[in-house]
This record gives structure tokens, sequence and C-alpha cells, in this order.
């Protein structure tokens, strides 16, 4: 399985994107939020944790490999925890994520069903069994999960990063995806003072 792409962004719609890597362009499926996230990036390189899966029924004999990305492995996780709710499925769960992961899991958490019922393709009953078997199972996702939580995976001057963010008005989960981007791309960053400013130019699509 393939489980990181990284490449050229080439294209970008609703629901997917093109990567270019070498003479190979691959088709990623993308929900909504990180769609909205890499706008900015058409002619640049991304790097995209990814899941495949075949798309169609063995008895139909048309089965089409898929491959869905995402901005973090974090995402990644919760959308293979997210999909194992009965009914879910792989296009139902992408379509639904227009938020980030971090305000859904938050939702979950608390039995907000008012929020859930405005993911797309969720209704009342839906979200009553998304809550049902997913509540209790998401606090290491969830956007409130806290600087403690935050403290295990980031280094201090991540932290740091992600306090002043914050400060600025930036929600935490957004936040952390973005500073875990930029560190990707630039790993010799040592520092808070280096790196936000570095994350804001990755967010604005000024940084290559």
């Amino acid at each position: 399985m393939i489980a990181q792409i990284q490449g050229k962004l080439i294209s970008l719609d609703d629901k997917s994107g093109l990567v270019q890597v070498g003479p190979v362009c691959y088709e990623v499926m993308l929900p909504g939020y990180a769609v909205g996230a890499l706008a900015g990036r058409i002619g640049h390189d991304v790097v995209l944790c990814t899941m495949e899966y075949y798309e169609g029924t063995l008895g139909g004999g048309n089965l089409v490999p898929r491959m869905v990305g995402f901005l973090s492995q974090a995402e990644r996780d919760f959308f293979e925890r997210y999909t194992s709710v009965k009914g879910m499925g792989i296009k139902k769960g992408l379509k639904s994520l227009t938020i980030p992961i971090g305000t859904i899991a938050d939702a979950i958490e608390a039995g907000d069903e008012k929020m859930l019922l405005s993911l797309p393709s969720v209704g009342k009953r839906f979200a009553q069994q998304i809550i049902a078997e997913l509540k209790g199972k998401l606090s290491g996702f969830a956007a409130g999960a806290g600087v403690a939580a935050v403290t295990e995976k980031f280094e201090q001057f991540q932290v740091e990063a992600l306090e002043i963010m914050i400060a600025w008005g930036e929600k935490r989960a957004e936040a952390m995806e973005l500073i875990a981007l930029a560190c990707r791309k630039h790993p010799e960053i040592r520092s808070a003072e280096e790196l936000v400013p570095l994350i804001y130019r990755v967010k604005q699509g000024i940084e290559v």
C-alpha cells in the first residue's frame, strides 16, 4: 500500500487533486477541508499521507483502485476510525469532512448532534449512530485535546509556535496541521521565531 506521496500538485477540484511524481501523475481523492487547505498550493510540491481502496463490487468485475489523501498521519488515522461506523463508507466519509477533523472529533466526544447534522450526508439518525459508535474513542484527535497532548507529539519550539498562533486567533487543529506541514518541508527549522513566519508563508501559498 502507498502510505505517502510527495510531488507537484498539478490541479485541484472539489473532490480530488492530481499529484505529479516524476513522469507519473496520481489522482488523489480528498476530503473537503483538505481541498481548502491545498487551494493555494497548485504548482507547488505537497506531501500527503495516503490510503488505498478498491471501488466497485467483486461480482461486477469492475473494481477500480482509488487513492485517498490527507494532510497528516493523524487525519488518516481519524478517517479509518470514522469510516468504521456502519453505513459510512469511503465516499460518504470524504463528502462529510468539510471542516477540520479536530472540530468533528470534538463534536462526537461532546455528543453534539446539532454540529454533526451540519455535515453533508449526515442526517439525524446517522448523527446519533456516529456518536453511539465513536464517542469516547476520539479524544486524541479532538481540537480541544490541550497542550499536554500536543507536547507528546511536538517538540518545544513547535508547542511555542502553536501557542503564538492560537493567541493570534488561529484554530488549534488548523494550526497544528500547518506546523506539521511547514516542519515536513523545512526540517532544519528549530525555533518558534523562524517557524511562525514560515507557517504563514506556507498558508498563503508563498513558500515554495
